[in-house]
């Protein structure tokens, strides 16, 4: 027995080969029943209206394959497992067609391919997924506003380079991730726009000679728009790399604010507590409150982030056409990082919502800080008409004299800023106790940095509030999306089943 053989003997010498159907086609069947069936069974619908309203169908050829798509029982398909019978879940769902509606349900498939509907599958699974993953994105949304407006005065230290810069807010920082959040929002949103395009019509590659509607497909399955260029309907694949973008970037954006926090939560920083319900204890140290939400939500949004980049990875130097490059082996990835990203979101806004803050630790913590000698800088600019550069050289050297005498920034007194000052213009400064004591204070600090996008409290409070307003737009979109799609699948599935009984 030769090697060829050996093989046919092992893997079978009929489609489909053991190892295929173990590699590929189980897997894939069972992500499409899964995923695929219910906007299948849309299409089907779609698709039977319009050959009915364009004279493509008689009445009561539209009667039968009707009565037939009512009579799949999508619970069974649900529970089935792969035979081999059968390529794929569509020429299941076809076959059954046909049993139930013989010499007339073969006409469902007039004027178009497994290619155009394959497609609009996709885009009808993906927008869907999207949709959820955008309540989840706006939740947060609402939960970190929420947090930021408790916390507009609570003053820490903000880091650059990993050390003590200046003073700012727990709501300065958390603005600036809600606001890299919001920016992830719209890059889902736009990402849903590109998706919600039908290619309907565009059958294999050349749309068909049948006078089908392409813009009644389109309204029928919920699209916004027509992919026009029937070539492009079926062989573009950058719908679905929009979509793995900014799912890749919005998991890269979310778990660097997630490796701060568990950073803060160090009993070194002692910034914040994770409430009990995200907490585990050690296995042999009795002191351990670990704050493992944190962690995990770390790791898995890194694993976001890889599923997105395969999914770039993949389409990467694939031929221009209709492959399965794009299709089956594909999809499941953006599936899974969406559905990671989603539920992180949730995770997120569970665990800022009941953390604790402590913020007389933080606020000891600034007045002793450096991180408000910028102030004090600015001010000798004020007081004795310096400029920034020879007031920065006076400051420089008062902290240095400071670290070497270990002295914290609101111990150093007036005797060191001038000795310093002597040493760099030759003459004391006419800057006061009470007016140095002020410009090492981080509550004043903060109070006086008003400008737009500053931490001062009442600036924060209007930019938190201006997010609210756009908050509520985003929650209103989403809401509408959603009903429209509702609504047309249950008008799809209402005038089936009319048919079916007419």
């Amino acid at each position: 027995m030769n090697y060829r053989e050996r093989i046919f003997q092992q893997e079978g010498a009929s489609f489909p080969g053991k190892t295929y159907v173990e590699a590929v086609l189980e897997p894939a069947f069972n992500e499409a029943k899964h995923h695929l069936l219910h906007p299948m069974m849309a299409i089907n619908k779609a698709h039977l209206i319009m050959l009915r309203e364009q004279e493509l169908l008689t009445d009561d050829e539209a009667k039968r394959i009707a009565g037939a798509l009512c009579g799949i029982e999508m619970e069974e398909l649900r529970q089935s497992h792969y035979t081999g019978q059968f390529e794929d879940l569509f020429f299941q769902v076809e076959s059954r067609l046909l049993e139930l509606a013989p010499d007339v349900a073969g006409n469902l498939h007039l004027a178009r391919s497994r290619n155009d509907m394959g497609i609009t599958i996709y885009r009808m699974v993906l927008r869907e997924k999207l949709l959820v993953t955008l309540a989840s994105a706006l939740y947060l949304k609402e939960h970190l506003l929420l947090f930021a407006n408790e916390h507009a005065d609570t003053i820490m230290i903000g880091y650059t380079h990993t050390q003590q810069a200046q003073p700012t807010t727990m709501a300065h920082y958390i603005m600036a991730a809600t606001d890299m959040l919001s920016r992830d929002i719209k890059r889902l949103i736009q990402a849903y726009h590109t998706v919600n395009r039908s290619p309907m019509g565009a059958a294999a590659l050349t749309t068909s000679g049948f006078a089908i509607s392409r813009e009644r497909m389109r309204e029928l399955l919920g699209f916004d728009e027509l992919v026009e260029n029937s070539y492009d309907a079926v062989c573009g694949a950058d719908y679905l790399g929009e979509v793995a973008t900014a799912v890749q970037l919005a998991a890269i954006n979310l778990g660097r604010t997630v490796q701060d926090m568990l950073l803060w939560c160090t009993q070194e920083f002692a910034g914040l507590k994770v409430a009990s319900p995200y907490v585990q204890i050690s296995s042999i140290m009795p002191q351990k409150r670990n704050p493992v939400s944190f962690e995990h939500m770390r790791s898995l949004l890194s694993s976001a982030a890889g599923n997105a980049t395969t999914v770039l990875t993949m389409m990467h130097n694939t031929p221009f056409g209709d492959i399965v490059d794009t299709e089956d082996d594909m999809q499941p990835y953006a599936w899974r990082s969406m559905g990671v990203l989603e539920q992180m979101y949730r995770l997120m806004a569970s665990v800022v919502g009941t953390m604790e803050v402590n913020k007389d630790v933080l606020l000891e913590r600034a007045k002793g800080s450096f991180a408000t000698v910028t102030e004090l800088a600015d001010t000798l600019v004020r007081t004795d008409q310096l400029s920034f550069r020879k007031s920065h050289h006076i400051v420089s050297r008062v902290v240095k004299e400071a670290m070497s005498e270990q002295l914290a920034a609101n111990q150093i007194s007036l005797e060191l800023v001038n000795r310093a000052a002597v040493e760099v213009i030759g003459r004391e400064l006419s800057l006061t106790a009470e007016e140095l004591s002020l410009a090492l204070d981080p509550v004043h600090f903060v109070m006086i940095r008003k400008l737009p996008g500053g931490p001062n409290p009442e600036e924060m409070k209007r930019m938190i509030a201006a997010r609210q307003a756009v908050l509520q737009q985003e929650t209103e979109w989403l809401a509408q999306k959603k009903q429209a799609i509702a609504n047309v699948m249950k008008g799809l599935d209402q005038m089936t089943a009319e048919w079916s009984v007419g």
